[in-house]
């Protein structure tokens, strides 16, 4: 276990916008400076079925000159391997080389509802699609690929496929890819192949557990943990006096996820809380959303739960709470969402 001695830097802490609803946020030129100017690490973005996660960071590349700027994650079946690689490249070449490349599988009621794409063992796929990326942006040679999944040049079609190099010198052939992943074999497959893990609903009393897949993975993974593998924790902050009226705010996207993100048979982030012991709450989470009962189903969540995975209430609790994340595997940190007041986040995530 990592414990920071009083000399070390705090732990950094970015901003996860996550994804546009309806449209862009109000203010939203200011804010992308905000975030820079108030020291924060990074600015990543989401995507499901609406805004995309390119653009917006090519936007917020040209109006920073510091900050990392991150997927979290780009979907696996939204894009071939090829043309996540070419997005990434380009963006990389544009923002002076601070692309972070997220991936992740997404779940089967996106990937074959909304992309066509069949879900079934998104591990392999997931690490095929990740060989085909590095051999792009490595250009050590033209890109051919023999797998399960993915076959380049494409052995059918009209057989005039060839073997090609990316035209772009990439300006990092290393650029680092994380894998987004909530289950212990997701986890252990960032370990073995990527750069990094992003997690979402990150509990510090689950560390062990999450410290035990990465393990299982870097066991497989040739001289181990990589110096550069950073473990990234999508934490939900809210500033408030009144711990309720703060958990309040928390509820519903935990509501939604818990019951209504994937199928009742197929949902990774209700698995999450089952795991850390929350199996009759998920349960009756789940009920209430599929039901349509959608306050209801936030009313269920206690706020001990809430506080298993965000940070909520004061400025001094918060600060206290931080240091719980900072004594597990977790690098880094990043506020999901976008806050309304950024300079109190900011005072109280990184003092």
């Amino acid at each position: 276990m990592r414990v920071q001695e009083a000399t070390e830097m705090p732990i950094p802490v970015g901003v996860n916008v996550g994804q546009f609803f309806r449209g862009v946020p109000v203010r939203w030129d200011e804010r992308v400076r905000e975030i820079e100017d108030l020291g924060f690490d990074g600015i990543w973005f989401a995507e499901a079925y609406g805004s995309d996660v390119f653009t917006p960071l090519a936007w917020c590349a040209a109006r920073t000159t510091r900050v990392r700027l991150g997927t979290a994650v780009a979907q696996i079946p939204a894009r071939s391997p090829a043309a996540t690689a070419m997005a990434a490249a380009t963006l990389d070449h544009l923002s002076g080389g601070r692309v972070v490349l997220g991936l992740g599988a997404s779940g089967p009621q996106v990937s074959e509802g909304w992309h066509g794409v069949a879900f079934p063992r998104p591990l392999a796929r997931t690490r095929e699609y990740v060989e085909v990326v590095r051999q792009v942006l490595a250009r050590e040679a033209p890109l051919t690929y023999d797998g399960e999944f993915h076959r380049l040049p494409l052995p059918s079609g009209t057989g005039l496929g060839k073997p090609l190099r990316s035209t772009l010198h990439h300006r990092r052939p290393d650029l680092p890819i994380q894998l987004g992943a909530e289950g212990p074999r997701n986890v252990a497959l960032a370990a073995e192949i990527a750069d990094g893990w992003h997690a979402m609903f990150f509990s510090p009393e689950a560390d062990a557990f999450y410290r035990a897949a990465l393990d299982a993975g870097f066991s497989r993974r040739p001289g181990g943990r990589p110096a550069r593998f950073e473990v990234i924790a999508t934490v939900p902050v809210v500033v408030d006096e009144d711990v309720e009226r703060a958990a309040d705010h928390v509820r519903p996207e935990l509501a939604l996820y818990i019951g209504g993100m994937g199928a009742r048979e197929a949902n990774f982030h209700h698995d999450v809380f089952t795991r850390l012991g929350y199996a009759d709450v998920a349960a009756r989470v789940q009920e209430f959303y599929l039901r349509g009962e959608k306050q209801a189903a936030a009313a269920a969540i206690p706020t001990a739960l809430v506080e298993e995975v965000a940070l909520v209430g004061p400025v001094g609790k918060i600060r206290e709470e931080l240091c719980r994340w900072e004594s597990t595997v977790v690098d880094s940190l990043a506020v999901q969402g976008l806050p309304d007041d950024l300079a109190l986040v900011a005072r109280a995530v990184l003092g």
